[in-house]
């Protein structure tokens, strides 16, 4: 996992922003129009200050649209962490996984059935680092 970084440097300038529908038909006559800008962080970052980006490795989260290399919004600020996306660190180790709660006790869900769910025990030290807010795939 690295370390919190921001997502997008202030002083970037903001990417150009087409506010129509892209035709993946017969494609129509262009518009003359302006076009507006818009700031990543308007729309991927909710609390900046408590926003950072991480890489996914691994396949256990493809299920919810998560895959090998994409790259993670996380909110460090959102506490309501049931039935969510959240990056932990269990015993040190992080994963990303769904936050579940089942008799009552944690558990960590992967989204692929071929991995397994992560149950914890009294002495397991379980730490939830954040809230997975949006995920940047890569095509």
């Amino acid at each position: 996992m690295t370390m919190p970084c921001k997502l997008v440097n202030e002083s970037q300038a903001p990417v150009r922003f087409h506010d129509v529908g892209i035709s993946a038909g017969f494609p129509s006559p262009a518009q003359d129009y302006e076009e507006p800008r818009l700031h990543l962080n308007d729309l991927l970052v909710k609390n900046p200050d408590a926003t950072f980006v991480t890489k996914a490795n691994g396949d256990s989260m493809t299920g919810a649209g998560i895959h090998d290399g994409d790259m993670l919004v996380v909110d460090r600020g959102l506490i309501n962490y049931k039935d969510k996306v959240v990056i932990a660190c269990i015993n040190g180790e992080f994963t990303v996984k769904r936050y579940k709660i089942e008799r009552g006790r944690p558990v960590l869900k992967p989204q692929n059935p071929k991995h397994s769910d992560i149950h914890f025990t009294e002495y397991d030290e379980i730490t939830v680092w954040g809230v997975v807010t949006s995920v940047i795939h890569p095509v």
